[in-house]
């Protein structure tokens, strides 16, 4: 690791040492006082000497496990030996790596540092972790590891050779007024206002300010939450590289994402109901090694694929993530999975699933049970993934790709019996989505038991290899010398029937915004 390191580590100890040996003395140069008092003047030497010792350990410390510490990749491994006194080795194999961080808090900005996280399936922990690296040496071995991961062979005569980092294409930037809007119409911000109004409400009536004071720590929670949701989100950017999808967000700390194709689990796209004024959406994935951290900052953005886009740039993302939606009318699905409402037979002797984007929803039997959401909670299925949506005024849409079911299960309470219904949950990995299709019919929960079982079977069988550049085509191809990096998508934000005719292919170099509309979803959008 860099000599830095030990510093950048443990700077929070040695404040906190400081702290502790000088917070006497700086309170009496503030107040005018002697530096040392007299009662101490006598301990001082003592108060030095074990203030010293401590200082000494702990930078020896520091010290001796940033020496003992090395890491090699070699063997289709990553392995990092640690430990001075108690040595540990943890590796984890490059075709199981399922993302690679780059993250730069403040202080490792300063000197020119990185860490290095590797996630495999291990529940959330991350398996390797190499803090401080250079930010050049950084970006080299996560490209090495990449291209190992993704089964690239290396040349004989230079087995030992880094990896060049592979080209990307820049996809979309988020706006900070747009992210500042959204935090603002967030679901944290109804329950404030609702809170702030019963406050009041409840000081008239009973003619108590002490209601008031409810409102102080509330605040400052508040605007804790949206100053961290700022700084995370803060310049997002996604882009697409052979090696995956890459995301850039952080103003203090900085974090660049890399998510190979094929390793996102499950995807859920949701829409609070004040976003629905501007048209926002929120896109949130499960990644094995990411596991529940979706509960404090960090996870909550290591999970986030969008914090806040129009339906254009929905579409975008999905395209890749899903390149083959695996179906000819990608929009109008989508689109219902969205937007879209159940109704009643319509003319022409169409069904409602058929002028619905195939959706199946709850039948009307059961209309009870969900007044406002009988006619949203549904599902329909694509030749590559199962689509979940619920919600009337908080919609979601729960994307499942076919070969990352895990298992399933169908569940029924004594209320679901007596309306002939049944909830059909999907196992994935740990994640912020919890794929879960509410009050379907029972004769449709069954049948897509069965149905799903058979995909997932189906799909697993066709992916025989870990490594991905064995099952499908690159993204990218080799950038030409006049080529240019591809725009984002279509910035029309205006309603959904009026957008794109297919899902933007991203994923081909070409002018700016250009999209190939000779090539069919499932050739333009192949890819995992």
């Amino acid at each position: 690791m860099h000599p830095a390191s030990p510093f950048v580590r443990g700077w929070v100890a040695l404040a906190a040492i400081g702290f502790f040996f000088g917070r006497d003395t700086f309170e009496r140069m503030l107040q005018g006082g002697p530096l040392i008092d007299e009662q101490v003047a006598g301990r001082a030497p003592w108060l030095l000497l074990g203030g010293g010792t401590v200082l000494v350990l702990t930078v020896a410390g520091y010290v001796l496990s940033w020496y003992f510490t090395r890491y090699q990749v070699a063997e289709g491994y990553v392995r990092v030996n640690t430990g001075f006194l108690f040595k540990q080795q943890r590796q984890a194999r490059l075709d199981r790596v399922q993302a690679i961080d780059i993250v730069q808090p403040l202080l490792a900005r300063i000197f020119g540092l990185a860490e290095l996280k590797f996630e495999v399936a291990d529940a959330g922990e991350s398996a390797v972790r190499l803090a401080y690296l250079p930010m050049d040496q950084a970006r080299q071995l996560r490209a090495t590891i990449l291209a190992r991961a993704a089964g690239v062979v290396p040349d004989p005569e230079h087995p030992g050779a880094a990896a060049a980092e592979a080209p990307e294409y820049a996809v979309l930037t988020v706006p900070p007024p747009r992210l500042v809007g959204s935090l603002l119409l967030s679901e944290q911000s109804v329950f404030i206002l609702l809170g702030a109004v019963a406050s009041v409400v409840l000081s008239a009536v009973t003619e108590n300010r002490s209601f008031y004071l409810y409102l102080i720590p509330a605040g400052l929670g508040l605007v804790a939450a949206y100053w961290n949701s700022f700084t995370k989100g803060y310049n997002f950017t996604a882009a697409i590289s052979p090696d995956g999808i890459r995301l850039r967000y952080g103003l203090l700390d900085t974090q660049a994402q890399t998510l190979p194709p094929g390793r996102i689990q499950a995807l859920r796209i949701s829409q609070p109901p004040l976003w629905r004024i501007f048209g926002w959406y929120r896109m949130q994935v499960n990644v094995a090694g990411y596991g529940t951290a979706g509960n404090n900052g960090e996870g909550s953005s290591r999970t986030t694929l969008l914090p806040v886009g129009t339906f254009a740039e929905v579409l975008t993302m999905l395209s890749l993530v899903l390149p083959d939606p695996g179906t000819a009318e990608p929009v109008r699905i989508f689109t219902a999975g969205l937007n879209g409402l159940a109704g009643a037979s319509g003319a022409g002797g169409a069904s409602a699933a058929e002028r619905d984007g195939g959706f199946v929803t709850t039948p009307r039997r059961a209309r009870l049970l969900a007044p406002l959401g009988w006619r949203r909670n549904g599902f329909t299925a694509t030749d590559t993934a199962l689509l979940i949506r619920s919600g009337r005024w908080w919609r979601q849409l729960v994307v499942v790709p076919h070969q990352r079911t895990q298992s399933m299960a169908l569940q029924r309470g004594p209320l679901a019996r007596r309306f002939g219904v049944v909830d059909l949950v999907l196992h994935t990995t740990a994640g912020p989505v919890s794929p879960r299709l509410i009050q379907a019919g029972i004769a449709e929960g069954k049948a897509l038991l069965d149905a799903q079982g058979a995909r997932a079977r189906a799909a697993r069988k066709r992916q025989t290899s870990e490594h991905w550049l064995d099952q499908v085509k690159p993204l990218v191809a080799a950038p030409g010398p006049e080529a240019e990096p591809v725009a984002a998508a279509p910035a029309q934000a205006g309603p959904p029937e009026a957008g794109p005719a297919e899902i933007p292919n991203v994923n081909r170099p070409g002018p700016a915004g250009a999209v190939d509309p000779e090539t069919s979803e499932k050739e333009g959008l192949q890819h995992g």
